[in-house]
């Protein structure tokens, strides 16, 4: 066809710049994969008097306190802790132990108890203070937590001579799915995780922050 200006010269094709082609390859594979990489969410932030679903327990975190023993003699001397409370309700069928927290955190993916689930405890207690975990019965302190019954459970750890308690403390908290195992189809009671690094960690639900009470005048 002629050039309208009268010219017979084929017509150049457009160049487009590689970096434009670049960036919209980039554009479109970022598109594919779903977007750019982001910090996944903050946990939500609750505080005392807070109630969480955590799958298998319901679980009200009541309080942080300090608590002061009397000697049980003239030579003996009063004992202190910080204690955490909570009001669990075991949701299951089955009874289960209160358990503990996680002694390290490769262990925290893993366990079934109510414990277990506080996966970070921040700041953290040296390993000889405790904890002392148990549940609050009619008869006195039991480590077991029976289906549908709400109990109250305290986690303790111990303050040595003239060490002052923290001024809150703030708790890490999984939740739990019935759901198959690893290695079996069978299900059962067991934390939600994820895949980091290759290794496994549990999602945390929740964060939570509780002021210590009765820690000023401690």
């Amino acid at each position: 066809m002629t050039d309208p200006s009268g010219s017979d010269k084929p017509r150049r094709p457009v160049v487009v710049p590689a970096l434009a082609l670049l960036a919209v390859t980039a554009l479109g594979i970022t598109s594919l994969l779903g977007g750019l990489n982001e910090a996944p969410d903050a946990p939500p932030g609750l505080g005392k008097g807070a109630l969480l679903d955590q799958g298998r327990y319901s679980t009200r975190f009541v309080g942080s306190r300090v608590r002061v023993e009397p000697a049980t003699s003239q030579l003996g001397e009063d004992r202190r802790f910080v204690e955490l409370v909570f009001e669990v309700t075991n949701r299951g069928d089955e009874t289960t132990p209160v358990g503990l927290p996680p002694s390290r955190p490769e262990h925290a993916a893993f366990g079934a108890t109510f414990a277990s689930s506080l996966v970070k405890i921040s700041p953290a207690f040296p390993p000889d203070s405790g904890p002392f975990v148990f549940a609050v019965a009619k008869g006195g302190e039991t480590g077991q937590l029976h289906p549908g019954v709400r109990s109250t459970v305290i986690v303790r750890y111990r303050l040595k001579d003239g060490e002052q308690p923290p001024d809150k403390v703030t708790l890490d908290v999984s939740e739990f799915e019935y759901t198959a195992g690893f290695n079996d189809t069978s299900e059962r009671w067991q934390k939600v995780t994820a895949e980091e690094d290759g290794k496994l960690v549990p999602e945390i639900k929740a964060r939570v922050t509780l002021p210590v009470e009765g820690g000023a005048s401690a």
